[in-house]
């Protein structure tokens, strides 16, 4: 087992005493808009005289108690709230007696806890039920539960959630209960078992009017009754998928996968928790062509969750691993060319974005002293740490890198790791064991310079070759007829179609395009993003309104970011996007409006 890290984003001192587990016991009250109950912590004690230190984010500590057996008695303990810093919250200090080893906090979450989004039932898609869902990543966790907040301390837990009775409530873990088919009467009463040590930011809560359709054996997807069917429909290839990624990784380890298709509102295009993956309904396009973010969310199973990030500037040991192996299971399932068209976009939207990034955000153990890691999410980590995996397996050749991820995964399996320890791995384990190899990968290059290495593998599609003429050719403003050369594009190509078109365009080729291609009524939200940004870069009047509609409807910040980006830009921009922010910012999760705060200026 490794050892236990410092975390600059955390005040807990696991070193010295950590819980091994929550107990929760937590009510749902959707009218104030609160969580309210108690977590039992039973303790590791590595040294007997030190305090139990927690994080916490606008947690109200109603009573701490203490006592020698989990039963009890209880005795009140002592403790301290201290001062609250913007990013961190404030520190939870418990005095422990000399011989205890269990503690218990009552406590209420405020209305503003940043991991918890509540929603009327008008901003869900069946319009009848409220709903609730947390989304603990980075660090909001502890907006929610008092708990050591990192990626580096382990634990299992236990959750008894009470909710209204006509809602479900979903937890990723193993369900005490079978709710499927909606034939058995809604309790109101629901518990849950997580049985294998996972970092803080993946546990996870959904509340709501929810079903399940069955997709394999060990899947179901969950969703609102109205896009049930549809959600089934496109995420059917699911175990394929496992399959394909468990002849990388190997057996896939938390019994089941099932995915809850989320809100809108939901602030990422997917969340990794384990045995039940949040993923955005933008995914749902009706063809499957944005369902690679499934393959990234299912290849978190194993890099994320198994083998996890120690601290948020090793971000990259999760999501440079995962976007290699999801492009992996896209080839196996998909085939090549949908492979190499993913990652030909991919390093296109990483070149665009390493454009705009400070030399110091560029670097994969990026430095984040001062900073909420919320804010430091870029592509570098995913898709600059993707081409260093490549990279590797380029030199080495794909058998024997298959093999090395497979042993750093099995021995590292329900560990924390850094940067630093699988460099030392990599060397160790492959690089110094043939002399070909020397020299052939500059290791700290890629770890701890900006940009990207000179020699990193840049991927060509040859289904991308008629995109880039036919987008050349509208450049030009040639007058062609088109339809019958894009008849058979695939949404890749579509969207390769549009980021190799030029910047700035002219009024009547905007009008043009939108006329020959209906890219203002397309379903695929990617697609329909990219759209946009050149609709508010060319001020193409016609399609504000769809412009509008969508920053109202749809809360992935992925897309939405940079539409308010592009609208910034401008006077009159920026005002638009005011006005449409204000109307909207209701619906977006705290963690997207902090972002669009930031760049339109808070419009609370």
């Amino acid at each position: 087992m490794l050892p236990i890290r410092s975390d600059i984003h955390s005040y807990g001192n696991p070193k010295q005493v950590r819980p091994k587990q929550l107990d929760l016991d937590l009510t749902v009250n959707f009218e104030q808009k609160t969580l309210e109950g108690s977590v039992l912590l039973p303790l590791v004690r590595t040294e007997p005289n030190a305090p139990l230190v927690l994080d916490t984010r606008d947690l109200n500590i109603q009573k701490i108690e203490t006592a020698l057996q989990e039963k009890g008695p209880f005795e009140a303990a002592k403790f301290e709230l201290g001062a609250t810093d913007k990013i961190l919250g404030a520190p939870l200090t418990i005095a422990l007696p000399a011989s205890a080893t269990f503690v218990r906090i009552q406590y209420r979450t405020s209305p503003n806890s940043t991991a918890l989004q509540w929603l009327t039932p008008e901003q869900t898609a069946g319009k009848k039920h409220p709903f609730l869902y947390t989304q603990s990543q980075a660090i909001h966790a502890r907006s929610w539960i008092p708990l050591q907040d990192s990626p580096g301390v382990r634990v299992k837990y236990k959750a008894r959630i009470r909710t209204p009775k006509d809602l479900i409530a979903l937890m990723a873990a193993r369900r005490d209960f079978r709710l499927g088919d909606r034939k058995e009467p809604l309790t109101g009463d629901y518990t849950f078992r997580m049985p294998y040590d996972i970092p803080s930011y993946l546990i996870a809560l959904a509340v709501g009017d929810l079903t399940s359709v069955y997709v394999s054996t060990r899947t179901d997807v969950w969703a609102e009754p109205s896009i049930a069917s549809a959600a089934q429909k496109e995420f059917e290839d699911t175990e394929r998928m496992m399959a394909a990624a468990e002849r990388i990784y190997g057996t896939y380890p938390w019994l089941r996968y099932d995915l809850l298709v989320m809100p809108p509102s939901f602030p990422f295009g997917g969340m990794e928790n384990p045995t039940l993956t949040f993923a955005t309904p933008t995914v749902i396009a009706g063809d499957k062509s944005l369902v690679s973010l499934i393959a990234h969310e299912l290849a978190h199973s194993w890099s994320g969750n198994l083998v996890t990030n120690a601290t948020w500037s090793d971000f990259w040991l999760n999501e440079g691993f995962t976007t290699y192996v999801e492009r992996r299971i896209l080839e196996a399932v998909y085939g090549p060319e949908q492979a190499k068209m993913e990652a030909a976009i991919a390093r296109q939207q990483l070149d665009e974005e390493i454009k705009t990034l400070p030399e110091k955000d560029q670097i994969l153990h990026i430095e984040l002293n001062g900073r909420d890691p919320d804010d430091a999410v870029t592509t570098i980590a995913y898709e600059k740490g993707a081409l260093f995996l490549s990279h590797i397996e380029q030199v080495v050749g794909r058998e024997l890198f298959d093999a090395f991820l497979f042993t750093w995964l099995k021995e590292h399996a329900f560990q924390s790791v850094t940067t630093a320890e699988f460099r030392t791995f990599l060397e160790q384990r492959l690089l110094s064991r043939e002399d070909r190899f020397k020299g052939k990968i500059p290791v700290d290059e890629w770890l701890y310079k900006p940009g990207i290495p000179a020699d990193a593998p840049r991927v060509t599609s040859e289904a991308f070759t008629a995109v880039q003429e036919t987008a050349s050719q509208w450049a030009k403003r040639n007058a062609l007829e088109t339809k019958t050369k894009t008849k058979d594009w695939k949404a890749q190509q579509w969207l390769h179609f549009l980021m190799a078109l030029p910047k700035q365009m002219p009024a009547e080729r905007m009008q043009a395009l939108d006329q020959s291609f209906q890219f203002t009524k397309s379903t695929n939200n990617q697609i329909l993003a990219e759209w946009l940004k050149a609709v508010i870069a060319n001020r193409h009047a016609e399609a504000y309104p769809k412009l509008e509609q969508f920053l109202m409807s749809v809360g992935r910040r992925w897309y939405i970011r940079p539409l308010y980006e592009e609208l910034a830009k401008t006077e009159d921009g920026k005002a638009r996007a005011k006005t449409i922010y204000t109307k909207a910012r209701p619906m977006y999760h705290p963690i997207t409006q902090n972002t669009i705060d930031g760049i339109l200026g808070s419009t609370k």
